[in-house]
């Protein structure tokens, strides 16, 4: 059964890092674009990062951008969210999925979908 399965997640202190893997099993994970996705209650679900099949191009939101790094291990069929100087509105539900990576991530209706993980962030 093809799945992508996120982990890392926790509580952190503002400022703080985490390092997010979103992992890969039942397909090869390479031959796919992965992109990292971010939703807070009551919120709109927002892309954060993604990366192309090879990791030779990435694309980070501006929200994010000299803060979180993406990047990825083939051989681990993981892709990886370092994530540091955590703000205050950081905090979500991360998830990964395989898309599209260009300008932005776009996902089809066969995308692969993680079940996400929780980042929290307060002192």
């Amino acid at each position: 059964q093809a799945q992508l399965v996120e982990s890392g997640g926790g509580l952190v202190q503002p400022g703080g890092s985490l390092r997010l893997s979103c992992a890969a099993s039942g397909f090869t994970l390479s031959t796919y674009a992965v992109g990292w996705f971010r939703q807070a209650p009551g919120q709109e679900r927002e892309a954060i990062s993604c990366i192309t099949q090879n990791g030779g191009s990435t694309w980070t939101a501006g929200s994010v951008k000299g803060r979180f790094i993406i990047s990825r291990d083939n051989g681990q069929n993981t892709v990886f969210l370092q994530m540091n100087i955590l703000h205050p509105e950081d905090p979500a539900q991360y998830y990964c999925a395989t898309g599209t990576c260009g300008f932005g991530i776009r996902t089809g209706s066969d995308a692969h979908w993680g079940q996400g993980t929780q980042v929290t962030v307060s002192s």
